[in-house]
């Protein structure tokens, strides 16, 4: 019996050494949640920030500061520069709930939300994100395809040499660029697309370079700054469009910084040790140097070169027509980097759908292989190709419904300013570190909160003026360019 109680115990501990060490090769490919290994890095993360963050609205950041002036422009875009790092600062340290290293993981916005404050908060944040990513979607086809006619424009000047009769309909290229979404959508997750955030940073850096370029030529050749301290006065243009222009550009300014909507999904691909809010962290800080950078570049140089007559758009606005070859590729490059930045902000919205329909229907996610000579089987999900098709068709038809949807995007963005980029991740920080209710630092966050609330709702108020006008001539699936 000693000799089988031994052999009993050398088994056990045989079978518990096989067990560790299957876990520790485990480890290797697969993370403590049990999802395959994060391979994301500050690089990466700060690829999917940059393409989210420098949209095509960087140029037309000059017009923003038409509206303010050499004194409040460049004031404006510094203080959003610290009020995004700081808020974003404070959403990266709840991707884990309780221990900043093995805490439960996060996976997107509203998981947060729902761990740390739940309640009613969940709903409206959910309602508050995808209502602004749906609209920031439909307002990335639309700049899409105003930069594609903007490169058939730029060509029909330069062979007719007269600015008048070149005029394109937007309905075919918003075509063309839901086609391009479709096949992109079926990438399976968010981890997959680093290499498409790469290239769209890539392009972001090209167009926004070439319009600071061309602003600085102008400035050459004229020799001398344009703009005033204020920017374009009452007079020029009445009391009450100085107001809504105003509004409108702080809006403008404010957005232009905004990826908190997308910020714990970016996380999400990010490999540890270190933790992921330090990474997350560091990647915040090198993108919005990099993009605050380039804002003041661009919008400054933009506004020194055609001061109060600032167009909407340095490239797709026709500030500048040679050499047209240049702008060519500045458009091209919008076009690229706006088929990125879609994939950013639609994979949360793939992610949590087909989250929701797992949890209802447990086998509706199955995937087949697809045989693809020379590379891995591609992992094929009939549900996946077919939901994500139906959205991307109606984006495109929303876009083409209504061309003019950027200024309701800026409505939507407006509303979802307050609570995604600065609400719920001050919220979060007050219960995560349990500071007390009507201590000094409480008062002081609620203070930022309360200022943050004041000029999204402002934003929104001159959003919706541009709304208006544009519903007085507006004619459904018809804009001319």
């Amino acid at each position: 019996m000693p000799a089988e109680n031994a052999a009993t115990s050398n088994l056990s501990r045989h079978q518990a050494f096989q067990m560790e060490a299957l876990a520790m090769d485990d480890s290797k490919f697969y993370d403590d949640d049990g999802r395959v290994k994060r391979t994301g890095s500050v690089w990466t993360a700060s690829s999917h920030i940059i393409t989210a963050v420098i949209g095509s609205g960087v140029l037309s950041l000059a017009w923003a500061i038409a509206q303010l002036g050499w004194l409040a422009g460049p004031a404006v875009m510094i203080l959003f520069s610290f009020v995004t790092f700081y808020t974003s600062s404070l959403l990266s340290q709840c991707y884990r709930s309780g221990d900043p290293i093995s805490g439960k993981r996060n996976y997107t916005y509203m998981d947060a939300v729902r761990s740390i404050l739940g309640g009613v908060n969940v709903k409206l944040c959910g309602m508050f994100q995808y209502l602004n990513l749906l609209g920031i979607v439909v307002g990335y086809t639309i700049a899409a395809s105003i930069s594609m006619m903007a490169i058939k424009k730029s060509n029909c000047f330069h062979s007719s040499g007269d600015k008048g009769p070149c005029h394109e309909s937007s309905s075919q290229y918003i075509m063309i660029f839901g086609i391009i979404e479709i096949f992109l959508s079926q990438i399976p997750d968010f981890d997959q697309i680093w290499w498409l955030s790469t290239v769209a940073a890539v392009m972001s850096f090209t167009y926004s370079i070439i319009g600071l370029s061309l602003g600085i030529a102008k400035v050459a050749e004229r020799g001398s700054f344009k703009g005033s301290l204020i920017g374009i006065s009452v007079g020029a243009i009445s009391e009450a469009q100085k107001i809504w222009r105003t509004s409108q550009a702080l809006g403008d300014i404010a957005f232009a910084y905004s990826y908190a909507v997308v910020l714990i999904e970016i996380q999400d691909t990010l490999k540890s040790p270190p933790s992921e809010a330090k990474t997350m962290k560091k990647a915040t800080k090198i993108s919005i140097a990099v993009t605050t950078t380039f804002y003041m570049l661009c919008g400054c140089m933009g506004y020194a070169a055609f001061g109060d007559a600032a167009p909407g758009n340095l490239l797709t606005g026709f500030g500048f027509y040679n050499p047209y070859w240049l702008v060519d590729i500045a458009n091209a490059a919008i076009v690229i980097h706006l088929v990125g930045a879609y994939q950013v902000f639609a994979q949360p919205i793939f992610a949590f759908v087909e989250k929701w329909a797992a949890q209802r229907w447990p086998n509706i996610n199955r995937d087949f292989k697809v045989p693809i000579p020379g590379l891995p089987p591609y992992k094929l999900s009939l549900f996946r190709l077919s939901w994500r098709t139906v959205f991307v068709m109606l984006t495109t038809v929303t876009s083409m419904l209504l061309p003019f949807f950027n200024d309701i995007v800026g409505v939507i963005g407006a509303m979802g300013f307050w609570p995604l980029t600065v609400y719920f991740p001050v919220m979060m920080y007050i219960k995560q570190k349990n500071i007390a209710r009507w201590s000094a630092k409480w008062i002081t966050l609620q203070i930022f909160s309360m200022a943050c609330l004041m000029v999204s709702l402002i934003a929104a108020v001159g959003s919706l003026a541009g709304v208006l006008l544009d519903l007085k001539k507006y004619k459904p699936f018809q804009f001319d360019y």
